[in-house]
């Protein structure tokens, strides 16, 4: 293993450490957190050679660019972004060699898409806090990058051995996302609770939501058409499952991210299907939803689906990795368990 630093000269709005969460700890009242679009947070590691829930990095707005002081091997995915190496332009969604002493810049396009993720080959440098390096703003555990940093990477890398001829590296079946123009369509599974509010299935899917800025890592305020119970029966509250479709006493629909609270008072219409949720993590304030209603069985079909594409990606990867005499990556761990509807007192 060789030592790297990499000199961080830009951190643009906000960025931090990331991962893919904590485990086991929501029975202690602690949210799992993680990073937002868990998608490309997980291909960005796997692109590199990294087991997919390693520590990487999370790019809220503005621009990220740092130099490391050896040759590295990084990824970029996430929201559509520009990316150069030392002012040449560089493939997003690929396995890319950063000399030593080069600058990469990674500026996202905000309109597209709210987060762009990096990931290095090796472990990089930073505390944890029950396991897990991913921020968690409630307990005090920030993990911001700054302009100047300087953060250790351990690393294996060394440059590939490539002879002319051998079939290329980066050719890999990559599950690049889509984010489209216009409004985004989001699946979401119906839940008990729709029974307490009368027509709101309705309304909901006829109905476009723009995410405000009143949103932030415990979920997406949206502005648009809601209806309330028409009774004033306490609902006791109980657990909530990432992507709860909420609708509080305000004239607002409210989708919960991986940093709620973990239980709530409010009814619980719908929950999101888990192949939605990267695409909710990368909508920003303006960004048009509009939704679809959908049974658990095609949300549990669509899921596989997608994880099917990354676990493939990973095979492609280790294959390539190690036909070229590199580290290759670790086995996927088990996905955590799909969230579930849960009943509500009605």
């Amino acid at each position: 293993m060789t030592a790297v630093t990499l000199d961080f000269t830009s951190t643009g709005w906000i960025t931090t450490f990331q991962d893919l969460g904590r485990s086991g700890t929501e029975q202690r009242g602690v949210p799992t957190g993680g990073a937002a679009d868990q998608h490309s947070a997980a291909v960005a590691n796997l692109l590199v050679g990294n087991p997919r829930g390693a520590t990487l990095l999370e790019n809220l707005g503005g621009e990220l660019a740092l130099v490391p002081d050896a040759d590295v091997l990084l990824a970029v995915t996430g929201a559509p972004a520009r990316v150069t190496v030392a002012g040449s332009p560089a493939d997003c969604w690929s396995p890319l060699v950063v000399p030593a002493g080069h600058e990469v810049r990674i500026r996202g396009d905000m309109s597209r898409g709210t987060r762009t993720y990096l990931a290095v080959n090796g472990t990089l440098s930073t505390q944890t806090l029950l396991g897990s390096a991913a921020p968690d703003a409630r307990m005090g555990f920030g993990q911001a990058v700054a302009r100047g940093s300087r953060v250790l990477l351990e690393t294996a890398f060394r440059g590939f051995r490539h002879r002319p001829f051998e079939a290329q590296l980066f050719r890999l079946p990559v599950p690049v996302p889509r984010f489209d123009d216009g409004p985004w369509v989001v699946d979401v599974v119906p839940t008990p609770g729709m029974r307490t509010i009368a027509g709101i299935r309705e309304v909901i899917a006829e109905a476009t939501y723009v995410v405000t800025p009143r949103s932030n890592h415990v979920g997406l305020r949206l502005d648009g058409p809601v209806l309330h119970p028409d009774t004033d029966t306490e609902i006791v509250s109980h657990g909530v499952p990432i992507g709860a479709l909420q609708i509080p006493h305000a004239d607002e629909l409210i989708v919960l991210g991986r940093y709620r609270s973990l239980t709530a008072g409010y009814p619980i219409v719908g929950v999101a299907a888990r192949a939605s949720l990267p695409l909710l993590g990368q909508a920003g304030p303006g960004r048009e939803l509009r939704f679809r209603w959908i049974d658990r069985e095609t949300s549990l079909r669509r899921f596989a689906r997608r994880e099917s594409e990354v676990r493939a990606l990973g095979r492609a990867a280790a294959e390539a990795f190690g036909a070229l005499g590199f580290t290759a990556p670790s086995p996927a761990p088990t996905p955590e368990p799909l969230p579930q509807p849960l009943p509500q007192t009605m």
